[in-house]
């Protein structure tokens, strides 16, 4: 099982919340890496930020159910499981999100010499 870095990204739910609304796109910087945080439904869902189709930011994507939009090319990715629904072999990276009663935090995986 992947080892994780638990990076902090809110201090309470209640600023998730104020901050990512539903169907729509927050972007964060977690550990180097680019991120997008979504809510859909009454959970939250993170994802990498850049579109593995053409490179393009996700940042203004949009969101409809549990689908983010490329606002290039208009492909498709379920924000649950990173899959493309416009078809093809392309995926989205996912990150672990976590809410406790410390704050809200995001999972990167450690590498292998961090491990």
């Amino acid at each position: 099982m992947a080892a994780y870095h638990w990076i902090k990204v809110f201090d309470s739910e209640e600023a998730l919340q104020n901050n990512v609304k539903p169907n729509s796109v927050f972007a964060t910087t977690v550990k180097g890496e680019k991120i997008l945080l979504i809510q859909h439904d009454t959970a939250f869902y993170a994802v990498q930020e850049r579109c593995p189709h053409n490179g393009a930011s996700m940042a203004h994507g949009f969101c409809l159910k549990d689908e983010l939009t490329c606002p290039v090319h208009r492909f498709r990715f379920n924000v649950v499981d990173g899959k493309s629904v416009s078809g093809g072999s392309y995926a989205l990276k996912t990150y672990p999100v976590v809410i406790n009663q410390e704050g809200v935090f995001v999972g990167v995986k450690a590498k292998w010499w961090e491990a």
